[in-house]
């Protein structure tokens, strides 16, 4: 119609060319491999997913297993060879020393000596006035007179008493009364003699007198000062004898039988370096102290020429015979417990081993071992309190402790 011819759809077939085909059937092999793939396929998201988390956490308990060992440095004990001999803290003394008290109660009259004085036996250091002692002296005195004159008219009455016993002018009984009255009075006189020496010689100790030659160290008065007598009171004056000075040393019990009295030893003292004096063991105590487990030296030193001050610090050194080399450890490997002195030893698998020791001299920030270690034992430095038998530790290398620091 109108020309115009209509183009059957190109989409639509005709029945005759077959029409719509049914979509393929899949067989059960192919099923089969669709399942296989999905499962392989599940299968490796699982090993990816879980092979790093478990990666990770086998790695975060070696870790945590490495951190909970502790990590110690340890030291290996030296030989060092004594060149020093023995040498100990000293207290120097002098030879003899006094603190001077009044005897007498008064005033400071005056005072004749000063600090650093030079001053020998029985000179005059200082006066004091006693006016209340004086007057106890004069009273005492008259006292005396009247028990004198008391004793010489009781013996005169006893003499006649007993020449009218003779003639019975007087009765036995009245004689022996006369007789009493006069040993009566012979006492009282002997006791007033006695107290006044007594006063006089208190109001000798008017005059402060040095005991012995020697230094005034200590002055501690003045014209006026009120004096109190007795050791309760005030010191007048300390005097000390430094000719020749005493030193004390505390040897320890281990080198306490190599002591022996006439020995010498070298001294030293901070106030005079690069010098040293000899001294000489005089006695000891001989009896070790329970407190220190030390012998109680006594040194002579002779100081005629007052190079050393008395009450200072000094060193002494004891020459040993003993030249044989001794194991030493620092300091702060020592533990003290209640067991005793121990020290941390680390075995070939590397587990702790608390040993016990036995310590000789103390170097300062060293110590000498006596027994309980050899050279090839690896000690710990620093334990801690919490360090047990049979600990696992690690041990830290040079690296480690350079980075520590």
């Amino acid at each position: 119609m109108n020309g115009i011819e209509l183009e059957p759809n190109s989409t639509t077939e005709s029945p005759r060319n077959g029409g719509s085909q049914p979509p393929p059937k899949f067989s059960a092999r192919h099923l089969r491999i669709a399942v296989i793939i999905l499962t392989l396929v599940l299968i490796g998201a699982l090993v990816l997913g879980f092979l790093p988390r478990w990666h990770q956490r086998q790695t975060a308990m070696a870790d945590m297993n490495q951190l909970a060992i502790p990590m110690v440095s340890v030291v290996s004990p030296t030989l060092e060879k004594s060149e020093s001999g023995l040498v100990l803290p000293a207290e120097i003394k002098p030879w003899r020393e006094a603190s001077i008290y009044a005897r007498a109660n008064g005033y400071l009259k005056d005072w004749m000596a000063d600090i650093g004085a030079h001053v020998t036996n029985g000179q005059l250091l200082a006066e004091i006035e006693t006016p209340d002692l004086d007057q106890q002296l004069e009273q005492a005195k008259a006292q005396l007179q009247l028990s004198q004159a008391n004793l010489h008219l009781a013996e005169t009455t006893d003499a006649r008493w007993k020449i009218l016993l003779k003639t019975a002018s007087v009765t036995e009984q009245e004689a022996a009364e006369k007789a009493a009255g006069r040993e009566t009075a012979a006492a009282s006189v002997a006791a007033d003699q006695a107290n006044v020496r007594r006063l006089e010689e208190l109001v000798a100790f008017q005059r402060v007198i040095a005991p012995f030659d020697g230094t005034i160290t200590i002055r501690s008065v003045d014209n006026g000062d009120l004096i109190v007598a007795g050791s309760g009171g005030h010191e007048l004056f300390h005097i000390a004898q430094t000719d020749k000075l005493r030193v004390y040393v505390r040897v320890p019990e281990p080198n306490a039988s190599g002591i022996a009295v006439g020995q010498t030893a070298t001294l030293t003292t901070p106030a005079s370096p690069g010098r040293s004096f000899t001294a000489t063991v005089t006695t000891t105590s001989e009896a070790i102290s329970t407190i220190s487990r030390t012998l109680l030296t006594e040194l002579e030193m002779d100081n005629s020429q007052h190079q050393v001050l008395p009450n200072s610090y000094g060193e002494i050194s004891f020459k040993t015979d003993n030249s044989a080399p001794h194991l030493v450890l620092p300091s702060n490997t020592l533990i003290f417990r209640a067991q005793g002195l121990q020290i941390g030893v680390v075995r070939a698998d590397d587990t702790v081993e608390l040993r016990p020791v036995q310590v000789g001299r103390d170097l300062g920030q060293t110590v000498e071992i006596r027994s309980g270690v050899t050279p090839a034992d690896r000690v710990i430095t620093n334990p801690t309190d919490s360090l047990v038998d049979g600990a696992k530790v690690q041990i830290q290398t040079i690296s480690e402790t350079a980075a520590a620091k």
